[in-house]
């Protein structure tokens, strides 16, 4: 299976995915959309996995090539492609299918616990055995509404939706699962103005905090929710 990543931020990367990758010698080729890389062709690749970012899926006129992004995420849904989007790429995905991306109630930056639904553990064979309950690292202030058509998959106290799946293969998790002890230190150190203290944003002590164990767990899942997402 060939995968391709479209990475915003050079400090949001695809680590741990690509070490799965590479261990599966599965293809893997590289957008970097802030070094205004082309796009590939939809034939190049079988599986899309879209990067997070501190950008909003609003900001076309800041980051102009967002609109072309769009476009490209809505023609590889289009045509049957393995998607994976995490936080910014999981509010692209809900964006291009027709749900609203919008200002969460909170701003949830920290290490929250994920609370999966019944119906998304007895429905998806991605979550058939997941926990239904487990750690998550979370950098947000948006939030989107469930496209209509997809599976809810679940929940934190500060934010209803953390996740949906569309006709199976398409996965949208507003979640960091892919976390790293590295990619933590990056988001603090370029994204630490959005620490400013509220009910659910943590300091960076806390963020770091037992944060090899956490990442490890975190990834851990990730590669079993991988290998099942490969083969529907």
């Amino acid at each position: 299976m060939r995968i391709h990543f479209l990475q915003h931020v050079p400090f949001e990367g695809p680590a741990p995915i690509i070490i799965w990758a590479r261990e599966h010698r599965y293809p893997v080729t590289y957008t970097r959309l802030f070094k205004k890389e082309p796009l590939p062709p939809l034939a190049a690749f079988d599986a899309l996995v879209i990067m997070g970012g501190p950008m909003s899926v609003h900001d076309e006129n800041q980051y102009p090539w967002l609109l072309k992004e769009k476009h490209f995420i809505e023609k590889a849904i289009t045509r049957g492609k393995r998607l994976f989007g995490i936080c910014l790429g999981a509010q692209l995905i809900a964006h291009v299918l027709g749900a609203r991306v919008r200002k969460n109630s909170h701003r949830e930056i920290g290490w929250y616990p994920v609370r999966l639904t019944q119906k998304a553990q007895e429905v998806s064979l991605i979550f058939h055995d997941i926990p239904q309950i487990f750690p998550a690292l979370h950098w947000h202030g948006e939030t989107f509404d469930i496209p209509q058509g997809s599976l809810y998959i679940g929940r934190t106290t500060a934010c209803r939706n953390q996740g949906f799946i569309y006709n199976d293969r398409v996965i949208a998790f507003q979640f960091h699962i892919e976390a790293t002890p590295k990619g933590i230190a990056a988001l603090i150190k370029n994204c630490g103005a959005q620490l400013s203290a509220g009910p659910f944003v943590q300091t960076p002590e806390q963020l770091l905090k037992n944060c090899e164990l956490r990442t490890r767990c975190c990834n851990h899942l990730l590669n079993r929710m991988l290998e099942t997402w490969t083969i529907i």
